[in-house]
């Protein structure tokens, strides 16, 4: 069975609610919400999911004690993501929370299916406009931070060649 890493779910979540369709940024915190979202996603009505990604039974169980308890007026819907072979350890996650699964069956492709759906926040506000810019903000900086790191390791491969 092939390891999964954080990485590989953020790609497989991401993949699975599309970014074609919603906006997507890892790691969301400052200005938004008081504590911080592994991947969140923002539906095109304005709506926010939380997406927490695990990849070992200790990391869920630490999760059991945050203060937050993944609870915020601006989430509309709790995913947890986590690899295929912590089937098993789906008890420690919260009964209002959606599970996605994530499995890689060839050893390089992933894939990412829903196995239980999530409840919905019917109190959660939409996102207003300065605070959806905020997030479409954070996410092109992380992409012209990771452009600059390819862009330096190309450099690098290029001129050891030589």
């Amino acid at each position: 069975m092939t390891k999964i890493n954080c990485l590989d779910i953020e790609c497989a979540v991401a993949d699975y609610f599309s970014p074609r369709v919603n906006l997507i940024v890892p790691n969301v915190s400052w200005g938004l919400i008081f504590y911080e979202v592994d991947l969140l996603v923002v539906t095109p009505s304005g709506y926010c999911y939380e997406v927490e990604i695990k990849t070992s039974r200790g990391d869920l169980k630490a999760d059991l004690l945050k203060r937050h308890g993944h609870r915020s007026k601006k989430m509309r819907r709790l995913y947890f993501a986590i690899p295929e072979y912590m089937q098993k350890d789906i008890e420690f996650i919260p009964a209002r929370a959606g599970i996605l699964m994530v499995s890689a069956p060839d050893g390089l492709n992933l894939k990412c299916k829903c196995i239980r759906e999530p409840e919905n926040n019917n109190d959660a506000q939409k996102l207003s406009d300065k605070d959806r810019f905020q997030v479409a903000r954070l996410g092109t900086m992380r992409i012209w931070t990771l452009k600059n790191i390819v862009r330096k390791l190309n450099w690098e491969t290029s001129n050891h060649k030589k």
